[in-house]
């Protein structure tokens, strides 16, 4: 099979991992209600360790520029996005029959690069080898479960409905099949291109969980519900830990 259908079928496959909320929709309202803050909190975890344990180290490895400085160009931009959309928000005062709060576009922006990201990983994996390709897409694959879901839960919570924050996730995720073919043909110069990108992407991370996230978890009073939110944030950094020991994560 040709190189560039295995990226594209790969990609493919990842990107239906964006459908793991598809599970929640058995759920009634009530439920939801209750296990949002989990997925919050498991999102919230999951972007900072895949930020600190995943993007930073491996752009340190291919660093063309400094890769401190893109990680703050890519927090600072977030930063003037999340006011964008905050200002926009409130200047657009008709009454919608749902308020989506701005960590919803803010979200799929920072999903999407990663996704995109993630498939133009994938792309330089298939060209040097099918199997490291292979290795590489099961390592994603594990990679995106946690945080697809979290990620689910953080656009129900910002107000969107199950149906819409499926669509959305899955649109996102298809971000990956173009980095793939992006990827494919960049593939001589693949190493520049994602070492800009890739600290950019956890800079955004950083901001989405440091100041969306976690400040909404610090309004939970109950100090019960508190300490279950901090345990699922401390399994949601765990979870990116460890696929650090999946051959071919690296």
């Amino acid at each position: 099979m040709n190189t560039l259908v295995w990226i594209v079928l790969s990609t493919f496959v990842v990107s239906l991992i964006s459908f793991i909320g598809v599970f929640t929709l058995v759920l009634n309202e009530k439920f939801l209600d209750k296990i949002v803050f989990i997925l919050v909190a498991l999102s919230a975890g999951a972007l900072m360790g895949s930020a600190f344990l995943d993007l930073i180290p491996e752009s340190l490895d291919k660093a063309v520029l400094n890769p401190f400085l893109l990680v703050l160009i890519g927090f600072s931009v977030f930063f003037l996005l999340g006011k964008v959309l905050h200002w926009h928000q409130h200047s657009h005062q008709e009454k919608r029959q749902k308020h989506v709060k701005p960590v919803v576009y803010l979200n799929l922006i920072g999903d999407g690069v990663h996704n995109f990201i993630d498939g133009v990983i994938l792309a330089a994996s298939f060209v040097s080898s099918i199997h490291l390709g292979m290795v590489a897409a099961v390592a994603i694959v594990i990679h995106e479960i946690p945080q697809e879901l979290g990620d689910f839960g953080v656009l129900v919570y910002g107000g969107l409905s199950k149906a819409r924050a499926l669509f959305l996730n899955f649109i996102s995720a298809l971000l990956a099949i173009a980095g793939g073919i992006i990827g494919y043909f960049l593939a001589t110069t693949i190493g520049s291109f994602v070492s800009v990108l890739v600290p950019i992407a956890a800079g955004g991370f950083i901001y989405i969980a440091a100041s969306d996230l976690i400040p909404e978890l610090r309004k939970e009073e109950r100090l019960g519900s508190a300490l279950r939110n901090f345990i699922i944030f401390l399994l949601g950094i765990a979870l990116m830990y460890g696929v650090q020991f999946i051959p071919g994560a690296a």
